[in-house]
Order: C-alpha cells, then structure tokens, then sequence
C-alpha cells in the first residue's frame, strides 16, 4: 500500500474539495448554472473514493480504474476552472494534482 499512499491521499484530499465544491455549488445565486460543476464533482468524488479504496486493498483493477479517475479529475477541473468562485479553483486544483497522480498509477 506504500506505493499507492502518495495516490490515496490525493484521492481522498480531491474528493473532499469536489463535496465541498458541490455543496457551495448548491448555495450559488444561479443554481441551474452550476449544474454542470456539480454533476462534475460528484463523479469525480465518487471515483476518488473508489480508486482510494482499490488502492488501499492493493486490488488487480486499482490502475484500470485509477486511468478512468484521472480522465474524471481533469473534466472536473475543465469545468470548474469556468467559474471565479474560491471553491472552484481550489477544486480545480485538488483535480489537477489528483489527475496527476492518478495517471502515474494507471
């Protein structure tokens, strides 16, 4: 699990900021504008967590899923890095490094 743990954390930390993301999404003015980050940041959430999950059981399909995470984390980032909002861009950052990683592993 050493190997994955750099991965891990960038998983867990990318979906945290994308729920938080999400949750001030939903808080905005022009939800319906947002829907599009939104639905982004869910997915992506998802994905971290289960490719955090992978990894950590050291599972034969953690990098198959950990290159679909990463495609996941860089839409995520492309949408969020539409909007001028302090969550958006420090989701769109938590994306970037956690496509990064990802990448690295798949």
């Amino acid at each position: 699990m050493d190997s994955f743990q750099s991965c891990i954390d960038a998983c867990n930390a990318c979906a945290n900021a994308c729920d938080h993301c999400a949750a001030m999404c939903l808080k905005e003015e022009d939800v319906a504008a947002m829907a599009g980050c939104i639905a982004n940041d869910m997915d992506c959430a998802q994905l971290c967590r289960t490719a955090a999950g992978l990894m950590a059981r050291a599972s034969a399909h953690a990098g198959a899923l950990c290159q679909v995470c990463a495609d996941a984390c860089r839409a995520c980032a492309a949408e969020c890095g539409k909007h001028d909002m302090d969550h958006c861009r420090q989701c769109a950052e938590a994306c970037r490094r956690c496509a990064d990683e990802c990448a690295s592993m798949a």
